[in-house]
């Protein structure tokens, strides 16, 4: 089942992606009190998602998806949570940056961090160059989305706290235009990183939620980033040093997950800190994850003027 949050008409609202064709959830709940967002319906959980199962084999009216805009699935997530180095091949190329160890997951944890709801946006969207970085990265995440509270998992049970699955694309801010003049301090490297993360749409997610089916591998996915075209990352799932199940667990072990919460899980080798060919403006990012369709965004123009605080 693929779940989208789209727009119609200035109207937003929650539907079923199948094929080409869109089922607006609203207008075919055949039952009372029927759910208004993708949300709501993770909320309610089992029997809602049960319900959606029934729609899909019985209604007769469908929207042609190409009249809508999609929109990302969980517009404004509670949390979005996110991972550094869960790839080998990535902490390497960047030269083992902020601490960050290769090392077998036998002696090593996650490093999640957090990013706040307003990076969130949706496919087909212009990515906002922000005022404060003139060096634009991407990067191609596979995404979980908490189905129902989560607290004390074990990796063995993850599984069943996911709602499902869907693209993300970390986009970052390599350098910091406020550090000049800036007299230095202990940590500035790892703020900086942590700010270049933060700036409004910087998290495309899309194009739809994938609530999978028994007998779904997460960890045999393969992925694929393209610039203008040209292959910059590819790889598979397989390759993370911690698996997704591991990753709810450890968070569940620091915060309560809930649902909608979008966790993603870290990027692969072939960002752009690595080979030095950051984005331009008009750059087409497309990142690919099998089953889980496309996700395409644009990097708008360099602002003409940038933040430099200290220079006010």
């Amino acid at each position: 089942m693929k779940l989208i949050t789209y727009n119609k008409a200035s109207v937003t609202s929650c539907g079923m992606l199948i094929d080409d064709k869109v089922i607006d959830i609203p207008s075919a709940w055949r039952w009372s009190d029927a759910p208004t967002s993708v949300i709501e319906i993770l909320r309610r959980g089992a029997g809602c998602l049960a319900k959606l199962g029934q729609l899909a084999e019985s209604v007769q009216y469908f929207i042609p998806a190409k009249s809508v805009k999609i929109l990302a699935p969980i517009p404004r997530p509670g949390k979005v949570i996110a991972l550094a180095g869960n790839y080998s091949k990535h902490i390497k190329e960047v030269g083992l940056a902020l601490g960050l160890s290769d090392s077998p997951r036998k002696t090593t944890v996650p490093r999640p961090f957090l990013m706040p709801a307003t990076v969130v946006t949706g496919p087909g969207t212009e990515i906002p160059w922000p005022a404060y970085s003139e060096q634009i990265d991407y990067e191609i995440e596979l995404a979980a989305v908490i189905g129902k509270e989560a607290r004390f998992v074990k990796p063995a049970d993850a599984a069943g706290f996911i709602a499902g699955y869907t693209i993300a694309n970390d986009i970052s801010a390599r350098s910091v235009t406020f550090a000049a003049g800036r007299a230095s301090r202990p940590w500035d490297e790892f703020y900086d990183w942590l700010n270049g993360k933060w700036a409004d749409g910087f998290l495309p997610i899309g194009p739809y939620l994938l609530i999978p089916e028994n007998g779904f591998n997460v960890q045999a996915l393969d992925m694929t980033l393209t610039v203008n075209g040209r292959v910059r990352q590819h790889a598979d799932t397989g390759q993370m040093i911690f698996p997704v199940a591991d990753v709810v667990s450890f968070l569940s072990h620091i915060m309560t997950l809930q649902p909608g919460d979008v966790i993603c899980t870290g990027t692969p080798a072939g960002v752009a800190a690595a080979t030095g060919q950051f984005l331009e403006g008009g750059d087409v990012i497309e990142c690919t994850i099998e089953h889980l369709g496309t996700l395409t965004n644009t990097l708008g123009a360099s602002p003409a003027r940038f933040y430099q605080p200290l220079q006010q």
